[in-house]
């Protein structure tokens, strides 16, 4: 009963890809380091996959990447971390996903995606969608408000061959829209959980709805 006990847990782990690389030109600097309240930007959605029942993270860097691990300090030496730097970050977000996911491929049934400027997710929503993915007979879950699909998505092991033939700067969204019968939606009631960051607008708007 035990190993058969072990042997669920095992398979029910999912690792978690933070994408971190981009080039934030619309800032003109690192927005992974603005400082949203007591915490930079990254810190917020790190916190929350370190927090949560996510079984390892994985954080592709890219630009600035040694700023922003100076940045993180201590941080890095969490047991469930590991930084991955992706050389080629101005290829786009696809190649970010590949990098990170070729470091989880052969160990982990499933991953989730999550963005680092999305600092509103929190790990008990990221728990939620963990605990219906696998809850589920479906191969991708994708958190929605009013029916209109958010980040971060979960894909088990079935799509990783799909994604790692992703090409230029997008993510997923297009396996996920070709395959509408593999996909879990859950609805969030709260909006600002789907809050990014994508310009200094937006970096605004969300500092004064941090809590």
């Amino acid at each position: 009963m035990q190993n058969s006990v072990n042997h669920i847990i095992q398979q029910n782990q999912t690792a978690g890809i933070i994408l971190a690389a981009g080039e934030s030109t619309r800032f003109g600097r690192p927005k992974q380091l603005l400082r949203l309240k007591d915490r930079y930007l990254i810190e917020w959605v790190l916190d929350a996959a370190l927090g949560s029942e996510l079984s390892r993270i994985i954080l592709v860097l890219g630009y600035a990447h040694q700023e922003i691990r100076q940045a993180l300090g201590e941080k890095l030496r969490h047991a469930k971390l590991q930084i991955e730097v992706n050389p080629h970050y101005q290829k786009g977000q696809s190649h970010s996903l590949q990098v990170g996911l070729s470091r989880i491929e052969n160990t982990f049934p499933a991953v989730m995606f999550l963005l680092a400027d999305q600092p509103l997710v929190d790990a008990a929503t990221i728990n939620c969608l963990l605990d219906k993915f696998w809850s589920a007979d479906k191969d991708i879950c994708v958190p929605t408000f009013h029916g209109k699909r958010g980040n971060p998505s979960i894909f088990s092991q079935k799509f990783y061959k799909h994604i790692m033939e992703i090409k230029g700067d997008i993510g997923a969204r297009h396996i996920i829209k070709s395959h509408p019968e593999r996909v879990l939606g859950i609805e969030i009631k709260n909006p600002l959980f789907f809050s990014d960051v994508d310009t200094p607008e937006d970096f605004e708007k969300i500092n004064k709805l941090a809590l």
